[in-house]
């Protein structure tokens, strides 16, 4: 029987356990993912910080897919898309408690469409079976 990730429901849960205990959920998120659609003035070293609080953002969706808010970036609103894959943690400013995901669930980085090809390595990726 193949079930659904746990991840969606774990980080469900520490967000409604985090702002239970007075903390502000903050989420880090691969910005090399595909699909992730965030502020890029922000990103650092391929990752983002994003706090989800309910008084730092608007209409805030956590489903199996995707987690979904809308928010003020430097005064401009965007909304803010992360597929739950994206996601390598989420955890209380205050305290950095929480849930930290594997590493392993992050895909390569995409290529930047701009950036000139490199030099060609030879050699095909390879997949592994995750247990």
């Amino acid at each position: 029987m193949s079930m659904t990730s746990q991840k969606p429901y774990l980080i469900r849960a520490i967000h409604e356990w985090l702002l239970d205990n007075q903390c502000t959920p903050y989420v880090l998120v691969n910005t090399h993912h595909d699909g992730v659609q965030v502020p890029q003035d922000f990103v650092k070293d391929g990752r983002i910080v994003l706090n989800i609080a309910p008084d730092a953002i608007r209409d805030l969706l956590i489903d199996n897919e995707w987690i979904s808010f809308s928010a003020r970036f430097a005064g401009k609103a965007m909304d803010v898309f992360i597929p739950i894959p994206a996601v390598q943690a989420i955890y209380g400013k205050e305290n950095n408690e929480g849930m930290f995901f594997p590493e392993e669930e992050t895909p390569p980085p995409r290529p930047d469409p701009d950036a000139p090809e490199p030099g060609s390595k030879g050699g095909r990726p390879s997949l592994k079976v995750v247990k």
